[in-house]
């Protein structure tokens, strides 16, 4: 691919943006592909070296706050009708419950995902207090005579601090998986607001 047909195609993936968003992007990897090129590349390798379009797209949304997008998907374009006005008036008690509803049920599962993913780090830290009562009883146990207690004591403390390290990589994995989900999410509603080529 070559820098027009990279460039054009950018222009398309941001159709939905303001023009001088689109437009200070689009200056931008052209004058990336520019330095590339200086540096010695051809003119297809600086453009592959960029990556594909779609991922500067997303990264690109990514980085634009919602909000941002939001209000400028709501300007209206042109002036509103008089009958527009009355249709959202006398719609007002069908669509304002449906908004809050959606929305609330959004809301609410994500909370629910991160709660799991407390009580996992919950779990976490019970099982490390664990260790530290483990080396308590044993030592007690050992100092009042009675080394088998001591002992078994001691191995449930090692086996709290085994069971931690594995838990330990599971809820950070678990919680870096629901941030990246949470990402590409807020990533595909920035890609519905912008739209195709509206």
């Amino acid at each position: 691919m070559n820098k027009q047909e990279f460039l054009a195609e950018l222009r398309r993936g941001l159709q939905g943006l303001p023009q001088a968003d689109i437009e200070e992007r689009v200056n931008f990897y052209s004058e990336m592909i520019d330095d590339r090129m200086e540096d010695g590349l051809t003119e297809s390798e600086a453009v592959a070296e960029i990556g594909s379009v779609g991922e500067v797209v997303s990264q690109i949304l990514s980085d634009i706050p919602l909000t941002r997008l939001v209000k400028e998907k709501i300007k209206p374009k042109r002036p509103v009708s008089p009958w527009a006005v009355v249709l959202l008036i006398l719609g007002f008690p069908l669509w304002l419950p449906l908004v809050i509803a959606f929305s609330a049920i959004i809301l609410s599962i994500y909370i629910v995902v991160w709660s799991v993913i407390i009580s996992l780090w919950a779990i976490e830290v019970t099982v490390m207090a664990g260790i530290l009562w483990g080396i308590f009883c044993a030592v007690s146990f050992i100092l009042q005579g009675n080394a088998i207690a001591g002992l078994i004591s001691f191995a449930a403390g090692l086996c709290f601090a085994g069971l931690s390290i594995y838990l330990f990589f599971g809820c950070a994995a678990v919680s870096k998986g629901i941030l990246f989900l949470t990402k590409k999410a807020a990533v595909g509603v920035k890609h519905m607001i912008v739209g195709k080529g509206n």
